[in-house]
């Protein structure tokens, strides 16, 4: 009677996650080759009940306990902050769309650790929002149990005097004669990578990542290079071996039967850069030559996301002529002076014309990768197990009120 119970005992929570990738595998045991015992998916809330190195023993809504990974799952702060990025991209204006040759996982941040909740199949379209370099190095999250006190100990260190005497410490030894030639520092690091003169190989390796939605609205980060831009191949031949950061349609131009659009772009040579793209180019179609040709080209220069297609404001030739809009695009450029502006252009049927510039506005989506919130816990760990003799007595008890009723 003492053994009986009518349901086994379960392990008490210590906190809470929730499931980051798209499917995950909850195993028996630590190691890879352990048999699956549940699957889960992504945004299913999970109980953390220990902890093990990075690896958590969780139990499922299903109740099923199991081994998981730590870098796949997500805090509560991370799922919040997944939604509210996916309702401002809502809002945000695409940059193009781009297609991929296979198979491309979408992840929770620009990071390969991260873990990827979907994926685009092949050939499918998504829109291009804007990109962000960030390194390969892995945010680590914040331990998930705080390490446990330290026990003061209360013992008194007893006073006994040395045998021996002390040993006298020779005085150290000064600094070299020439310790400030030793401990001058090489400026030319601390230069930015494009004014350095040779590659530096200490620079930790980087990654261009960009934010797309899908059709089904999901928003999230891929590996540029991935993406394959969707611009027709009449216009992408003109890249000169630079990748196209993003495109725009500027109206079409009926040539006999064929209809032709004018496009804008930007691109980018190739290297990872805190910036979106260093050139724009506006195509024409030529009614005469049947042909793409350029109407204006602006390069070397610091562009940052968004391109945008507006109206834009542009005065008559003559004095005191009111200004009349006409259809256009801006981009936020960076000038020397560090700050950033939002140059006006106003595209004329066949020409673009400068129209101004104003100060940027402030990015919509922080870039960059942020390290993942630290995990739900409780305000201690879980006690120790019982010893044999009070989970007897605990039994015998439970039973007595059983029979008598209680």
């Amino acid at each position: 009677m003492v053994s009986c119970r009518r349901t086994a005992p379960q392990t008490p929570s210590i906190g809470e996650a929730f499931v980051g990738p798209a499917v995950l595998k909850i195993r028996s045991d630590i190691p890879l080759q352990s048999p699956v015992i549940a699957t889960v998916k992504h945004g299913d809330r999970l109980e953390i009940l220990r902890q093990r190195r990075r690896f958590l023993r969780v139990r499922t809504p299903s109740g099923a306990e199991g081994w998981a990974d730590e870098r796949q799952l997500l805090a509560a702060e991370d799922m919040q902050k997944l939604r509210d990025l996916a309702a401002r991209a809502q809002k945000m204006l695409q940059q193009g769309q781009a297609t991929t040759f296979g198979e491309l996982n979408v992840h929770t941040q620009p990071s390969r650790q991260s873990p990827s909740f979907l994926q685009v199949k092949e050939n499918e379209r998504v829109d291009v929002l804007l990109h962000t370099a960030t390194s390969r190095i892995d945010a680590s999250r914040k331990s998930l149990i705080p390490p446990p006190a330290k026990k003061v100990r209360t013992e008194e260190k007893r006073s006994q005097e040395s045998k021996y005497p002390a040993l006298i410490t020779p005085k150290p030894p000064g600094p070299p004669p020439n310790w400030l030639e030793l401990s001058k520092t090489d400026l030319s690091s601390a230069l930015p990578a494009e004014e350095r003169e040779g590659p530096d190989e200490r620079r930790a390796p980087m990654d261009d990542w960009s934010l797309i939605r899908t059709k089904g609205g999901d928003c999230g980060w891929v590996l540029t290079r991935r993406l394959v831009m969707a611009i027709p191949d009449e216009v992408a031949q003109y890249a000169e071996g630079r990748r196209i950061v993003s495109y725009f349609s500027l109206g079409t131009v009926q040539d006999g039967e064929e209809k032709k659009q004018n496009w804008l772009w930007t691109t980018i040579s190739d290297g990872t850069y805190a910036y979106d793209f260093d050139s724009f180019r506006v195509f024409i179609w030529s009614l005469r030559r049947h042909r793409y040709e350029t109407a204006y080209i602006d390069r070397n220069l610091r562009g940052y996301a968004p391109v945008l297609l507006e109206q834009i404001e542009l005065a008559g030739p003559k004095a005191g002529a009111a200004a009349v809009k006409y259809p256009g695009f801006s981009v936020c450029v960076e000038k020397r002076d560090g700050q950033r502006y939002r140059r006006q252009f106003a595209f004329l049927t066949n020409v673009v014309r400068y129209a101004g510039e104003q100060p940027c506005e402030t990015p919509q989506i922080q870039r960059g990768l942020a390290a993942p919130a630290p995990l739900k816990v409780a305000g201690q760990e879980p006690q120790s197990p019982e010893s044999f003799s009070k989970r007897v007595r605990r039994r015998v008890s439970t039973i007595a009120r059983h029979l008598l009723g209680r």
